[in-house]
């Protein structure tokens, strides 16, 4: 395993850890399906992606920014851009890529059965950050290397990103409650877990909202900002209508279902 790599490993292990004991000490909501049911499977999605990504990319986002720096490709290496602007500009360049990203995997209908998975946890907490469909992975990780190659994006900008993009993404998922008022300051710099849970209501008009993972600020100014559920924090249902059975939440189901159809018979 690279240098980064276990960077980002270890940075990823303390969030979670951080954000799991906060949910254990002050939830935001009562859960109906608890840890024991969706946390294996969870868990087992974010291994099976980790695996997936270090054998298909072997040479990943870091690398290739790295390989771009020494061969002059880039916009910001053809244009000699200095590194104190670099860096900062690759940085939100990258983070709105994946804002843009995000909101593609919910128009295009191909993609939103990839993604939908991720959207069909009936609950959210801390592990519903790591649940996303491998080839969903697979085809973010295409995106990266794309956006890093044109952008010519130097490479302690993208291992900063992808630290951040975890951390927040991690804090962001999590079902700890924060003080209204500690919220409101704090979202003006980074999603939180009240702004990020109105993307996980039921309510498609909700789903559709809130598309930022770790910069708010896209959304504002964009249009896509909903800044509470309507129906509460607490009271509002969390998951998509079709997927509501306990059984969606299997290993296996979790694999398949991008191929069946909604609502679609599951094996006992």
């Amino acid at each position: 395993m690279t240098e980064d790599a276990v960077l980002r490993l270890a940075v990823f292990a303390s969030v979670f850890a951080a954000m799991a004991a906060w949910e254990l000490l002050s939830p935001k909501r009562a859960q109906a399906q608890g840890r024991a049911l969706r946390w294996p499977s969870n868990i087992g999605i974010a291994v099976i992606d980790t695996v997936l990504v270090r054998i298909l990319f072997p040479v990943g986002a870091v690398a290739a920014a790295l390989w771009c720096e020494a061969n002059g490709i880039g916009v910001m290496n053809y244009w000699s851009v200095p590194r104190w602007l670099a860096i900062p500009i690759a940085v939100l360049v990258l983070d709105l890529a994946v804002y843009g990203q995000h909101v593609m995997f919910h128009a295009v209908p191909a993609l939103w059965r990839l993604h939908r998975m991720h959207h069909a946890d009936t609950e959210f907490d801390v592990t519903t950050g790591a649940r996303f469909h491998p080839v969903e992975i697979g085809l973010s990780m295409l995106i990266k290397i794309a956006v890093v190659t044109l952008l010519g994006a130097p490479a302690v900008a993208v291992l900063v990103f992808e630290i951040l993009l975890n951390a927040t993404s991690t804090f962001n998922h999590s079902n700890v409650a924060m003080p209204a008022a500690l919220d409101r300051i704090v979202r003006l710099l980074v999603v939180t877990p009240d702004m990020h849970r109105v993307h996980h209501s039921i309510v498609a008009r909700e789903t559709h909202s809130n598309f930022g993972f770790n910069m708010p600020w896209w959304d504002r100014l964009f249009g896509t900002y909903r800044a509470q559920p309507a129906a509460g924090h607490t009271d509002m249902s969390i998951g998509l209508p079709e997927f509501r059975d306990g059984r969606e939440q299997r290993l296996d189901n979790l694999l398949t279902q991008p191929f069946r159809k909604p609502g679609g018979s599951l094996e006992p």
